[in-house]
């Protein structure tokens, strides 16, 4: 296949010797698809020259490098707080990987009200739930803010007002109790829970990320460090499920894709012959609106009504929409397939958010990549570092411009840009 054909070329380009042989293998329903791109003895040298390195990667002043050089052990634990869209969560994670605790306030209703994400009115949700779910992580895990060793949050990419409420919680934390700060890539702690979930995953490894509103294909060379294959050129794999499930009438109570799933396992997959989404294309892109329209067009086609919810259905109709729901899931797997060897492939389900960000900042806390704690006498209207867009990994693309990458991002550099210079200015 050209995307298979794609996928080879990038990688011997990128590394030689993470070149996989690749034959069939498939991943329903994914969150976290890690391979490791070469053999464990090189794995492990890189893994070791990594930890005498931490210096050369530490942004922060002398008294707190302590933090970093005592990350691998047991006591150091991180909150990690998450509040870049509709769901406001907090954990406490160990640097042994340990989840003390954790607490989450969902959105849902306001998702089922509005049809979707309303910007200020999910900040205003996280403000009333953040202390709340911030304080009963903290119960579960049975400590103190006092007990933390750093506190991470999520800082992009996301919604700018609802990063704000996590960023503003997390800095007053840190600025009370002197605790190092540690800003996270949201789409990193994705990737990044695959080594909290299998601690023998090490560096490098291709890494399939699957969410509400992002698909990427990357290679993750180190903490920080991506390069990007792929990514969806129009709707996510998310945004497609929610967007079919509303155009079939279906409860989003519970978001679009577990009730689309629910009833597709009562249709038949082959129904109606949807055509695979750029399966002819030769690079490592995704694209799902297309095939939303062909799921439009099968709705029109049947006369379903999709005001009509699916518990005043009749049986016929709530069989033809079951049908379609089978026919789309099926199509959307297929395009997920990644032809990988099948002793290779690692498939993790979704965590609690709050988990995920709180790793995130035990790795880059072990490798001295943290801010300092706020000034006690930061003004409360004190500038954030926020960055609703925010690249991740830099693109393998021939002829992408560095003008065209920075414009994608709202104008700052990916976090894998940003590590790279620190790097180059510390050598």
């Amino acid at each position: 296949m050209p995307m298979i054909d794609s996928l080879a070329a990038a990688l011997r380009q990128i590394s030689p010797s993470a070149f996989l042989r690749l034959s069939p293998s498939s991943c329903t329903n994914a969150r976290i698809l890690a391979s490791p791109t070469t053999t464990s003895s090189y794995a492990h040298q890189t893994h070791a020259a990594t930890k005498k390195s931490r210096t050369v990667y530490s942004l922060a002043p002398r008294q707190f490098e302590a933090a970093a050089a005592e990350c691998d052990r047991e006591v150091v634990s991180v909150l990690g707080i998450e509040t870049s869209c509709d769901d406001t969560c907090a954990a406490v994670v160990t640097a042994d990987g340990r989840i003390l605790g954790e607490a989450q306030v969902s959105q849902a209703n306001m998702l089922v009200h509005y049809g979707g994400v309303v910007p200020m009115l999910a900040q205003e949700l996280h403000a009333q739930s953040i202390d709340q779910v911030v304080e009963e992580a903290l119960a579960n895990a049975r400590m103190l803010q006092t007990d933390l060793s750093a506190i991470a949050v999520t800082i992009g990419p996301g919604i700018s007002p609802c990063l704000r409420v996590g960023v503003t919680k997390a800095r007053s934390i840190a600025r009370v109790n002197r605790l190092p700060l540690i800003g996270v890539h949201h789409m990193e702690a994705h990737a990044l829970v695959a080594r909290l979930m299998e601690h023998k995953l090490h560096f490098p490894f291709i890494v399939l990320l699957i969410s509400g509103g992002h698909n990427l294909l990357l290679v993750a060379q180190n903490v920080g460090q991506y390069v990007q294959l792929g990514t969806t050129v129009d709707d996510a794999i998310g945004e497609a499920f929610d967007k079919t499930a509303r155009l079939l009438g279906l409860d989003l109570r519970k978001g679009g894709g577990p009730a689309l799933e629910e009833i597709a396992l009562q249709g038949n997959p082959t129904s109606f012959p949807f055509a695979v989404p750029m399966r002819n294309q030769k690079h490592c892109n995704f694209s799902y609106a297309g095939l939303k329209n062909q799921v439009r067009l099968a709705i029109e086609s049947q006369k379903i009504n999709e005001n009509a919810p699916m518990s005043l259905a009749s049986a016929e109709d709530r069989q033809m929409r079951a049908d379609i729901a089978a026919s789309f899931q099926r199509l959307v797997t297929a395009k997920l397939v990644i032809y990988l060897s099948s002793s290779t492939i690692r498939t993790y389900a979704f965590l609690e958010e709050g988990v995920m960000v709180a790793w995130a900042g035990i790795e880059h806390l072990r490798l001295g990549i943290f801010d300092p704690p706020p000034h006690l006498d930061e003004p409360a209207d004190a500038w954030l570092d926020l960055r609703p867009r925010w690249q991740l990994g830099e693109i393998y693309a021939e002829g992408v411009s560095k003008a065209r990458s920075l414009k994608s991002s709202g104008g700052i550099p990916s976090l894998t840009a940003q590590v790279q210079t620190l790097l180059r200015k510390t050598q």
